[in-house]
């Protein structure tokens, strides 16, 4: 078993006013040679975004964007079509860029923050047709079990949202004490663990909140719940580049 421990103070963190960014991998002015991606997993941000600001419309091409909102109002525009969708906490968004899209996301409140995890995944194929989707998932489907959110087209999953690689993401709720192994999907894979909230134990090493584990070489690894915890698991294949 391999593993890469990035405690949550080791992040990025980018203070523009408005947006207060914290990076896992290398992004925009923060570079770190050491930490530019974790197999096909090139971004994980964790952003809080202020009252009525956001991104305004900007490209993306050859890349699967996966937003994950934790608090808040996230509204979305691309030009393949032009009204504003919410995105809420409890759903995802997917986006694949392609062959190129543009578009703009932003706080859709207008007196409270938003919180999200923006992520990044490099696609297995180049230059797909762009498109787009989002789903919602109950909190109380992931209590103690494995909540798919995200997976490959090729996965027979019907009810996650899909992307073009063979990758998986995924939530758990756990309560304290209660135990969970997690299987990969095959030892060529490795899994990236954000700790989204509480305290946990991997494999020996703890984890407190906003702490991640890239986990590889294995084909399982055992956890505990210290406290009641939110775990984000991204699965994907460790490819170099």
């Amino acid at each position: 078993m391999k593993k890469v421990i990035h405690k949550a103070d080791s992040r990025g963190f980018a203070d523009h006013g408005w947006l207060q960014a914290k990076h896992s991998f290398s992004f925009a002015s923060w570079n770190n040679p050491e930490r530019v991606h974790f197999g096909a997993l090139r971004v994980l941000n964790d952003d809080v975004i202020g009252p009525k600001m956001g991104f305004g419309t900007h490209p993306h091409d050859n890349m699967e964007i996966i937003t994950i909102p934790l608090k808040g109002v996230l509204k979305h525009r691309d030009n393949m079509k032009d009204d504003w969708q919410a995105v809420l906490p409890g759903e995802v968004q997917v986006m694949s860029a392609g062959t190129g899209v543009q578009h703009s996301e932003i706080n859709g409140s207008v007196d409270e923050q938003l919180s999200l995890f923006q992520i990044w995944v490099i696609p297995q194929e180049r230059n797909v047709e762009p498109r787009y989707d989002q789903k919602t998932f109950k909190a109380e489907d992931r209590e103690g079990k494995l909540q798919t959110l995200v997976s490959s087209f090729d996965d027979s999953d019907s009810e996650s949202l899909k992307i073009h690689q063979d990758a998986k993401l995924s939530r758990i709720d756990l309560s304290k004490d209660e135990t969970f192994i997690y299987h990969l999907k095959s030892t060529n894979h490795g899994v990236y663990v954000m700790l989204i909230s509480g305290k946990v134990e991997i494999e020996g090493d703890i984890l407190e909140s906003r702490d991640a584990i890239g986990i590889s070489v294995t084909d399982s690894f055992n956890l505990t719940a210290k406290t009641d915890s939110d775990l984000l698991f991204i699965e994907v294949p460790m490819i170099n580049f």
